[in-house]
């Protein structure tokens, strides 16, 4: 069980990706503690009444140059809205890191595939660094509805191939993610993906039928995120397990999904 950290991380800065899209860049004056691709933060909104429990939000990516967390967050609420208006000096209470992280390979004999739907890419950025920095060649296929909808696109492509899928057609092939001619025409030693449940499952399945090793990063609801309340539990061969201190990383072959 890795070590965990309550800290008041400072706001370094707030870009808008996209007009629902924010990435927020944190810092603290120590060093960052190990953080692993697939882990996540417990955040703490400030000045926000209808914001009772901290919100779960996956690390996006650890610069260690400049001691920088990053975290992507999609303004669905009332609480990521308050969080969309940081400002730079101010802090933000963050508990991390929590859960397990995606299993690395120490070699690949083939591409590893890396699967993203929406603002699930964002835990993929960071995992693609890792794989680059241990010379394993990441693919990166990334999903959404729209153009609009995906998301730092030319800091993936300095990490690796990527390709895209969108519903309208207007950025790659037009489909689903796992309709992409790629999926046809390559083979990969393994597969990682984040995203709506729906799209994982669909990838688990193409996996599973090609014998290609596959984790997922389940986005259950979480209320602690220490595997306290139990609200995100998910069936398993293994029986219920707790998302967040079990995961949410899981390899397919644990889960029940058909």
């Amino acid at each position: 069980m890795s070590k965990k950290y309550l800290s008041d991380l400072e706001v370094c800065a707030v870009e808008r990706l996209s007009p629902r899209h924010m990435l927020i860049k944190l810092t603290h004056s120590e060093p960052l503690p190990d953080i692993l691709p697939g882990q996540f933060v417990e955040v703490r909104v400030e000045n926000s009444p209808e914001t009772f429990l901290r919100r779960p939000i996956s690390v996006n990516y650890v610069d260690r140059e400049l001691n920088q967390l990053w975290l992507l967050v999609a303004e669905v609420g009332s609480g990521t809205r308050h969080l969309a208006e940081l400002k730079p000096g101010e802090c933000l209470d963050c508990l991390y890191p929590l859960g397990n992280g995606f299993t690395l390979p120490s070699a690949a004999d083939a591409p590893v595939l890396l699967i993203g739907g929406g603002v699930g890419t964002a835990p993929l950025l960071f995992l693609g660094k890792q794989l680059q920095d241990r010379s394993i060649h990441p693919v990166f296929l990334l999903g959404g509805r729209s153009a609009g909808d995906i998301l730092e696109v030319e800091l993936f492509r300095q990490l690796g191939d990527v390709f895209f899928t969108t519903e309208d057609g207007s950025l790659g092939e037009r489909g689903f993610v796992t309709d992409h001619s790629l999926l046809q025409k390559n083979t990969f030693s393994h597969i990682y993906c984040c995203g709506p449940k729906p799209m994982m499952m669909a990838v688990a399945r193409y996996a599973n039928s090609r014998g290609i090793d596959c984790e997922v990063s389940l986005e259950n609801k979480m209320a602690c995120g220490l595997g306290a309340c139990l609200c995100c539990v998910e069936k398993t061969v293994e029986g219920n397990l707790r998302v967040c201190e079990d995961g949410p990383v899981f390899n397919v072959k644990k889960l029940l999904w058909k």
